[in-house]
Parts: C-alpha cells; structure tokens; sequence
C-alpha cells in the first residue's frame, strides 16, 4: 500500500495511490497519517477500504511529507561502508545518531533552497523508516512490529557548516528544505527485503549515485532498536538510515550544488523525487 499527502503546503490531504497511479483522497476516513492511522490496526483498517470506492484526485497535485506530527527527524550518519570508504572515515563501531530541524521537512519534489553563504551544498539519497508505534527501549528482534513503512530522503547537507564549523554535524543538515521526503509511505508488508533496495541520485541527468541498501552496515531493525534506546520514538517520526558513495564531497575534485540545478533520486519501489535548486 502506498500512502501520501497531498496538496498546498500546510494543507495537505491523506491519500492513497492506486495501482492505476491515481490518487485517491481519505480524507472521510482519517484526519491525516498520523498517530493511530500509522499503527498496525490503523493500517489493517485503510487496506480494508475499497479503493474504487473512494475519491479521486483529479488533475495533478503537489505532494508533501507522507507523515504528519513528527516529533523526531533522526537521521544515521556513516552507515554504508562504501561511503565511509569515499569520505575516508572508519567504519562506525555503533550507529552515528544526529537530527534534522522539522523546519528542514518538505514535499518531495519541492524546490531545495541554497542557503545564503552556502559553498558545499551536498545531496544524500537516503532510505527512509517510519515509526508506526511508541518505541522505547524495544529489542532488535521486536523492532519491526514499530515500523509503519518506508519511504525516499534526500539528506540536503552543507559540508563546510557540518564539518568546518566547529563541530556538530547538526549546523549543516537543519536548513530549510534541507530534508525532502516522500513521495509515499510504502507500507512494510509491499517491501519484501528493506536490505536489497537499488538506490540512485543524479544531478542534471548526470548519476552520481547508484548504490544499494546492501552495503548499509547497520540494517533497519538494528537501528530502530538503538535508537529507541536514546530517543523514544513516535509516530510520525523518521529514522533516515544513511547514504552510499557518491555524494559530491566524495568527488574528485568535490562537487556541489548551485542554484538552477536538477536532482531526480530514486529508492527501487518506492518511487522518485525531483526537485530544483534556487537560491537562497
């Protein structure tokens, strides 16, 4: 099952995309997806309806962020050996934990704004996990009974605030826009293995990006796990799991981004993003 919002910023609507490609609107079923509807019950419950029977979206329609009410935009740093590899970092002896500001979140193929002053404006595609239930202190083996589903991040990161400015890899990764997500929240049950996706992210048609969620060092139940352990986690929230070689910072010479670019990235059945750079 794939789940959206969708509409203008600060108004948007639950959905759902059939497998025709419409979207078909929820609205008399759920205030939004959010809370209960993320919970096991909850999604029981939406996959029940009969798709047919519900409205269609016509036209098209701006898509945001596939949840609402996060508390917690946790994001994984260094979590696939190949993109250690290409920063020259060793691998992590335990998950590397930072957060995103929620003024960082938007729509999939919103536009990404370069921040004023930016110079190492970078891109992540990033597979994304959300939090379905309450976890708190939750054991690996019972982690993915709190997981709704998963969707697409792109973790926008300036690399000379991240790691040139006297520390915390927060100052670089909270910008506005700096945390495009979506286009849907897939459901688990529709993603047979989260550890064998093809993943890809290209600036300008030109593919910088293509890895896999196979060379990710911590998987999915592992990281929900630990992370449950500092930061209770709710639904809504997200955990972003890292991102594999490619990124401009690993070029040779680096390269980043500059207003008036394309990034299209993509995450094997869970779809695309696109957006624009402008400047700030």
């Amino acid at each position: 099952m794939k789940l959206l919002r969708y509409g203008p910023p600060g108004q948007e609507k639950p959905g759902l995309l059939d497998d025709a490609g419409t979207i078909r609107d929820l609205s008399a079923e759920i205030p939004d997806l959010a809370g209960e509807a993320l919970s096991a019950a909850g999604l029981a419950r939406l996959a029940s309806l009969d798709v047919s029977a519900l409205p269609a979206v016509s036209g098209s329609t701006r898509l945001g962020p596939p949840v609402a009410g996060m508390k917690n935009f946790v994001c994984i740093g260094l979590n696939y050996a190949d993109h250690a590899a290409e920063t020259g970092a060793a691998i992590p002896k335990e998950p590397i934990i930072f957060l995103k500001s929620l003024g960082a979140l938007q729509g999939p193929d919103d536009d990404v704004v370069i921040p004023k002053d930016s110079v190492k404006t970078d891109w992540e595609v990033e597979l994304a996990v959300i939090i379905g239930e309450k976890a708190k202190n939750v054991s690996e083996a019972e982690a993915m009974d709190f997981v709704a589903g998963y969707t697409i991040c792109n973790d926008v990161s300036e690399r000379e605030w991240q790691t040139e400015r006297g520390g915390t890899w927060d100052k670089g990764k909270g910008a506005d826009t700096f945390g495009p997500l979506g286009p849907w929240l897939v459901t688990k049950d529709a993603v047979p293995d989260a550890q064998n996706l093809a993943m890809f992210c290209e600036i300008d048609g030109h593919r910088y990006q293509d890895g896999s969620t196979r060379t990710m060092i911590f998987g999915v139940a592992k990281l929900v796990s630990y992370v449950s352990h500092f930061i209770t986690l709710h639904p809504g929230d997200v955990i972003t799991t890292g991102t594999p070689p490619g990124v401009g910072m690993g070029q040779k010479p680096p390269v980043f981004l500059k207003a008036g670019q394309r990034i299209r990235l993509g995450i094997e059945g869970l779809g695309e993003q696109n957006q624009k750079t402008v400047a700030g």
